[in-house]
This record gives C-alpha cells, sequence and structure tokens, in this order.
C-alpha cells in the first residue's frame, strides 16, 4: 500500500496498466488496493483513459526531517507511524515502558477519540494527529488547567505561522469561523501528589478530504485557505511540538494562572450568553471566563459560579457551537 502511495502523492493521473506493471501485482489486486485506500478517507478519482489518481495529492510526514528538527528538545523516543489505532494509545504504551518524554505522530488513526468519547475522524496524510508523553514531578493535582493552556500553545502557534481568527472553546476545543478546527485530549496516569505521566494528544484539520464530510456530525473547518500553501504538514507539526514541549516544561511552575488572562483573550464566548449541559441538568448565562485552576465561570442571576471540565459541555445560547 505505501508503495501505492508513493506513486500516486503527486496528485497526478497513474493508469491501471502503469501501477500494475511498476507494483507488480494484478489488476484485481490494484482496485482492492485502491478500495482499501478509499477506506483510509482518501479521496480517489478514476478516469476513464487517463487512471487514477489522488484527488489534490499527498503532503505525506517526512519522518527523517521531524526527528532532526526536533532532536535538541531530547525526546526519548519520536514515533512517525504510518496507522495506529490511536496516537495516545501508543503514547501510554511508551510512558508504562519506562520513557519520560515521546512523541507519537500518526498518517492515520483507526480509533481516534475526542473529548468524552466521541470518535475523531482522521482520515490518511490529511490532519494532524500526535500526542506527547511527559513526566511531572508534582502530581496530577498541579495540572489543574493544563488541557486549556496546550488549545492556547496550538493557537498561538498558528497565529504565529500567518493563521488568524483561531478562537479556543471552554475546555478543549480549537475554533475558525466558529467552526471546530482542532481538538485536545489529555489523559493521566500516576499519583495525585507525587510523578505522574501525562499524554496530551491534539488533532487539528489541515487539508479534510470531501470523501469523509458526510461523517463528520458537527460544523468544521480546516487550514485549507488559510494556511500558506509553502507550509507542510511536516513543519506545522514540528512548529506546534516546539510550542507544547516549551508549555510542558514550564506548566509545572507556573500553573495555569499564568496563561488564564491570554487564554481568556482568545476565547470564542468571551462575555457570551452560554448553556453548560451537565448530563440531564442544564445551566444558562453569561460566560466570564476562567479562573486560575481552568475551571470555566457562568454569571446566573448576577451571581458568579465556577464549573470544572468533567462531563460538562458548553454552547453558545444563539448557535449549536
Amino acid at each position: 500500500m505505501q508503495r501505492l502511495l508513493s506513486l500516486l502523492a503527486d496528485g497526478q493521473y497513474r493508469s491501471g496498466s502503469s501501477l500494475v506493471a511498476s507494483l507488480g501485482i494484478s489488476s484485481p489486486l490494484l482496485r482492492k488496493s485502491l478500495d482499501e485506500l478509499r477506506a483510509l478517507g482518501l479521496s480517489i478519482e478514476s478516469s476513464r483513459g487517463r487512471g487514477y489518481r489522488i484527488s489534490g495529492g499527498l503532503d505525506l510526514l517526512n519522518d527523517h526531517s521531524i526527528s532532526t528538527e526536533l532532536a535538541s528538545l531530547n525526546y526519548d523516543r519520536i514515533d512517525v507511524l504510518k496507522t495506529v489505532d490511536s496516537t495516545n494509545r501508543v503514547a501510554q504504551t511508551h510512558m508504562s515502558d519506562g520513557y519520560r518524554q515521546v512523541l507519537v505522530a500518526a498518517e492515520y488513526q483507526g480509533e481516534g477519540r475526542g473529548r468524552r468519547g466521541r470518535q475523531w475522524v482522521s482520515p490518511y496524510a490529511a490532519n494532524l494527529y500526535l500526542s506527547l508523553g511527559y513526566r511531572f514531578k508534582g502530581g496530577a493535582a498541579s495540572l489543574q488547567g493544563l488541557s486549556l493552556a496546550v488549545g492556547l500553545a496550538v493557537q498561538q502557534t498558528l497565529t504565529s505561522l500567518g493563521v488568524t481568527g483561531v478562537q479556543l472553546k471552554w475546555p478543549n476545543d480549537l475554533l475558525l469561523e466558529k467552526r471546530k478546527l482542532g481538538g485536545v485530549l489529555i489523559e493521566l496516569a500516576g499519583d495525585l501528589s507525587g510523578e505522574c505521566s501525562v499524554v496530551v494528544g491534539v488533532g487539528l484539520n489541515v487539508k479534510m478530504p470531501g470523501s469523509v464530510k458526510s461523517s463528520i456530525d458537527q460544523e468544521w473547518a480546516d487550514l485549507g485557505k488559510h494556511m500558506s500553501g509553502a507550509l507542510t504538514r511536516s513543519q506545522l507539526l514540528i512548529e506546534i511540538v516546539r510550542s507544547l514541549t516549551q508549555l510542558l516544561n514550564e506548566f509545572e511552575g507556573k500553573g495555569f494562572s499564568e496563561y488564564a488572562q491570554h487564554w481568556q483573550a482568545v476565547h470564542a464566548f468571551q462575555d457570551h450568553s452560554v448553556r453548560l449541559l451537565m448530563g440531564h441538568a442544564e445551566v444558562e448565562g453569561i460566560c466570564r471566563g476562567v479562573d486560575a485552576q481552568g475551571e470555566v465561570l457562568v454569571e446566573v442571576e448576577g451571581k458568579l459560579n465556577s464549573y470544572p471540565a468533567g462531563e460538562i459541555s458548553l454552547r453558545g445560547v444563539s448557535s449549536a457551537s
């Protein structure tokens, strides 16, 4: 499959006969391989007399470039995988095996997850799926608000790369033009007060293929036209990992309070009417940002209340965000 991908990665048509000859396979096996690529979310176009192509081509991750550019960050292990069930799961396994700092990225996730167990649609070589594993000495109690700070670091990285208008939605979504651009999923293991390991998962829509649009059940955005065409997915990943590594190196000593004001400045629902959905309960009020622990502040009938992330979802009153 990888050889077939490399032949089609430039987005140009290749005749079936030339693909069969180059790969040394039969025509039925070629058709089966193309169907397998379609199952990964790739837009394979066919044209009589011209053959097959991947619409728009592919911007594959460059594992050598990624490892070289990030060498100074002292990761114990860097994995750039083709397909995986979940980058978070692989990173968790590495941390359980004793690594102290790991990076796992993949072209495709078969079981990518968002918050509250929701599926994260992960077509092949279209977006970014990455997880950082990191050890903290102060325990899970010192990491309140980390997911918000991670979202802020990604937002600031995109802004530095010329992508304007990226906002945050409490607790861990990135929005572009009020539509979901990406998300953060953090998983902890270890002691509340002693050493613990953290896996920070980030999913970011870069160039979503048309073939998967119908499988996404909410409004979404990708970087597409907003990102310089000269910037590759590998370069984008490198810059995001650099920013996140700096954040992880500093967060335990600073805490979320150092980031709260900057986070609120790019919160899409700051001082807006919102609803908090908590199981069968619902609270409506004005969002007044977050506190030093990253809990959302909602003014209800003149009283300011705080709510932790947990199993709570925030929605705009006047939209389906």
